[in-house]
């Protein structure tokens, strides 16, 4: 009787051992199979998340960031308790007891969706579950994707910490708003460190992972305080904070960045510039972009911040005082739609919503505004930020041509400033302003170290990208001069040795070429330091035409002024074209006695574990081991930079130079208290301005031209343009950084000479003409002696005053080899074909 029951139980038994082993077979088998061809979680050990590299400045402040995903790393023992509390609540809060998945979760979710029939379906993944689909898995919502991600992290619990697999989560994870990672989103919702949020704060970004797209804090804020409040409420169920705080939290308002209850964080970052966007250029190149934007790199700047700031509006006020010069009109280009001005809602809408520069200083910011009527004496206009409108007067506008009627029409966008006192600041009226057109660049540098203190590449960043300074190929024109010297002095001349300033005719495949003075004028046997001082053409022409262009282009392109330079005359005006950053950085070479440098924006960069992957300074500190030194006595530093000339020449250049500065073409502008030396440069119908000069330690220089090259006018020069833009930086330069006396070499052998005519003075010899020049030893200088190029002068060869009196006829002279030729006409801005002026 209990036989039949036995074996009908015996057989229910078989089959549910037979159906479990069947089932337990099955599921190994998948396992198996899905398990075989996964991904290696052991790449997680070597994990590299994406970070931001930041530019920091000598002091240590942030002045820039870069990151494709903005990530801040921070290790997990970092990482306040709290913070990984509001995570593990609303996320796993099992994290700390499961084999890396939670079966009940997974049966809970599975019920959820045959319930709802597939309308309610919620995620059970745990957070090292997570993690494996983040680093190594797609999101792709099927099974096959769920089997694999158990597999992994079944394997990554099996080898890996809690901790590590919290702090891969903590530092992966994206929570909205371009931020990765927990660190860098409490900077961007509350502009805090981690250990700074309280309960509700790490609470909401805890809500976050699921859908930050849909929990904005303004968009969708009460949808925020939602989940905020319903992950306090896990937090205060799992033990994590008391009840008095769940409650306090609950009740207060949801405060963030995005609704204005802090400053961002971006707040205390500068505006982006020139300089780091020219880091950001070239340490792409160096280190590559992948690396540079996520590899979490700390770059320590060369930027001196004040410095910068004088470089900017030295520049700027030379661009702005041509552009009002002018007296014309062309504003920002960008109206407002007439229907918008009605409502000041709407216009200050869209005020806000146009794409205009926001980042010019110049006497005080200027800011957007939008013209919104016209009258006879003043214009009402609204401006971004100030309540109500403002009245610009008719004397604002005295430069321009036109009236407000003629020069303005309603719903244009305009930039404006206020007019303050000097004594107290107050505001005496509002006045109108306009990014010039024509542009310009600054640019500064140690003459030792070839750190770079300060670049400005152009009128306004947010207004046009493009930094002149680095990237605007330009003719340097006379500033290219002293190179044609340099060659000339290495070569065997001396500053006393003279060359004919004469015209000359030279035969080329475009025609014949009859370069000029700037002058219009000839001034016959000239010793070499006037030919610089007052940047004669004609005998820079001879000069190189003695000396050899290919012997020339060789100089240059040691001095890095160009790569591969053309080997024809006109290239000894400077017709070639190169960088401000390349002239500046040579110009230097002379200033430090005429040893190689090189010029930097960094000084170091150190990778994400703080060790440094670049040092700019490779000297090295002999004795900086030893624990004390004698008394009065200085670590011995030592340098292997290459000599690029000879210290007696780089020595005879500078002297030249400074006679540029004290008598010559910027002598009207530049007149600091130490010593300085420079070059003006001024290109074919002045279509660029140069001026380079240097102190014992600092050269900096100015380039001013308009983008598309056209004449800035008969009256523009390198002088008149840039001078003033260097005498102003290099005034508070030398407050800073002081200045001496140029270094002479001890082996030059000194003789007083008449500047005007070469000639040797006795050494007690005082007055205008007097000039003490550096010899090299032993290398005695031949006087009277002439040199003119391959032409000699005539006896009735026209100087100064035939010339300058308006004689257009060519006339005969004969050449050294015996050969008569016709000297050209009076000089004009036509008879150039390219080079410098002057």
């Amino acid at each position: 009787m209990l036989r039949p029951i036995f074996n009908f139980l015996g057989a229910i038994f078989s089959m549910i051992v037979l159906g479990v082993f069947m089932a337990g077979l099955t599921i190994g088998a998948v396992f198996y199979m899905y398990g075989r061809d996964l991904p290696s979680y052991e790449t997680l050990a070597s994990y590299t998340p994406k970070t931001i590299s930041r530019i920091y400045n000598p002091e240590g402040q942030i002045i820039d960031e870069f990151a494709t995903e903005r990530r801040l790393f921070t290790p997990a023992e970092e990482i306040p308790e709290l913070v990984k509390a509001a995570f593990i609540s609303a996320e796993d809060k099992n994290f700390y007891t499961h084999s890396g998945y939670d079966i009940r979760g997974m049966a809970v979710a599975f019920y959820d969706a045959v319930r709802t029939r597939g309308e309610n379906l919620r995620g059970a993944s745990t957070i090292t579950q997570q993690v494996m689909k983040n680093f190594l898995l797609s999101s792709d919502r099927t099974a096959e994707r769920k089997i694999k991600e158990i597999i992994l992290a079944a394997r990554m619990e099996e080898s890996m910490s809690k901790e590590r697999i919290l702090e891969l989560y903590l530092n992966e994870i994206f929570l909205g708003q371009n931020s990765y990672g927990v660190t860098a989103a409490a900077q961007t919702y509350f502009n805090k460190s981690l250990d700074e949020l309280t309960a509700g704060e790490a609470a909401y970004l805890a809500a976050l992972p699921k859908a930050p797209s849909n929990r904005h804090p303004v968009r969708d804020y009460e949808t925020a305080v939602f989940w905020r409040d319903n992950t306090l409420r896990e937090m205060y169920e799992n033990g994590y904070i008391d009840e008095a705080t769940y409650q306090a939290e609950r009740e207060a308002p949801l405060r963030t960045v995005q609704n204005g209850d802090y400053d961002s964080f971006r707040s205390d970052l500068p505006e982006r510039d020139y300089f780091t966007d020219e880091i950001r250029r070239q340490l792409s190149v160096d280190f590559g972009e992948e690396e540079f934007f996520s590899g979490g790199l700390s770059i320590r700047a060369t930027i001196d911040p004040e410095m910068q700031a004088e470089a900017t509006e030295s520049l700027r006020i030379a661009l702005e005082d041509y552009d009002r010069s002018l007296g014309r009109w062309r504003g920002t280009g960008k109206t407002i739609p007439q229907e918008a001005l009605g409502s000041e809602a709407d216009w200050r809408a869209a005020l806000a919503d146009t794409n205009v520069a926001r980042d010019i200083v110049l006497g005080n910011p200027w800011i957007p505004a939008v013209v919104l009527d016209r009258r006879d004496q003043e214009m009402i206009v609204g401006v971004e930020g100030v309540e109500g409108t403002v009245s610009v007067p008719r004397e604002d506008i005295a430069w321009l041509p036109g009236d407000f009627y003629e020069e303005f029409e309603l719903g244009d966008v305009v930039h404006v400033r206020r007019m303050t006192s000097d004594e107290d600041g107050s505001l005496l009226r509002w006045s109108l302003r306009q990014v010039p057109r024509v542009q310009g660049a600054f640019m500064a540098m140690d003459v030792n170290t070839g750190r770079v203190i300060a670049m400005q590449g152009g009128f306004s960043y947010q207004h046009s990208v493009f930094n002149r300074a680095t990237q605007a190929q330009r003719q340097p024109g006379s500033a290219f001069k002293p190179f044609v010297y340099a060659a000339a002095l290495d070569s065997g001349y001396t500053p006393a040795t003279i060359i004919v300033d004469a015209p000359i005719e030279i035969n080329t495949p475009q025609g014949l070429w009859r370069p000029q003075n700037a002058s219009n004028q000839y001034y016959g046997p000239t010793p070499l330091r006037t030919g610089i001082e007052r940047s004669r053409n004609l005998m820079t022409i001879r000069l190189a035409q003695e000396v050899g262009i290919d012997v020339v282009a060789q100089y240059a392109e040691r001095f890095g002024v160009y790569d591969n330079m053309s080997q024809v005359l006109s290239t000894a005006l400077g017709a070639d074209e190169t960088t401000l950053y390349k002239i500046v950085a040579a110009y230097a070479m002379f200033a430090n006695g005429g040893e190689r440098v090189e010029p930097t924006l960094v000084d170091r960069v150190q990778d994400r574990y703080g060790r440094t992957v670049y040092r700019h300074d490779q000297r090295s500190c002999v004795d900086c081991t030893v624990a004390s030194l004698p008394q009065g006595e200085a670590p011995t530093i030592t340098s292997s930079r290459e000599r690029i000339i000879n210290h007696i020449t780089a020595y005879q250049l500078t002297s030249m130079m400074q006679g540029v500065v004290e008598r010559g073409t910027a002598s009207r502008t530049v007149n600091l208290p130490v010593p300085t030396a420079g070059k003006t440069g001024t290109t074919n119908d002045a279509k660029d301005v140069w001026f380079v000069g240097f102190t014992s330690n600092i050269v900096a220089g100015c380039y001013i031209g308009y983008d598309t090259p056209r004449s800035l006018g008969s009256g523009a020069s390198g002088g008149g343009m840039c001078g003033p833009v260097f005498q102003r930086f290099m005034e508070q330069a030398v407050e800073r950084y002081g200045g001496g006396e140029f270094e002479a070499p001890e082996d030059c052998q000194w003789i007083n000479i008449d500047r005007f005519s070469g000639a040797r003075l006795p050494a007690g010899a005082s007055g205008g003409n007097v000039v003490r020049e550096c010899f090299r030893p032993g290398e005695e200088p031949l006087f009277g002696i002439t040199f003119d190029g391959g032409f000699a002068m005539a006896g009735d060869l026209p100087l100064v005053d035939e010339v300058a009196s308006g004689q257009r006829g060519s006339r005969s002279v004969t050449t050294s080899t015996g050969e008569t030729v016709n000297v050209g006409p009076r000089a004009s801005f036509g008879t150039l074909s390219s080079g410098g002026l002057y």
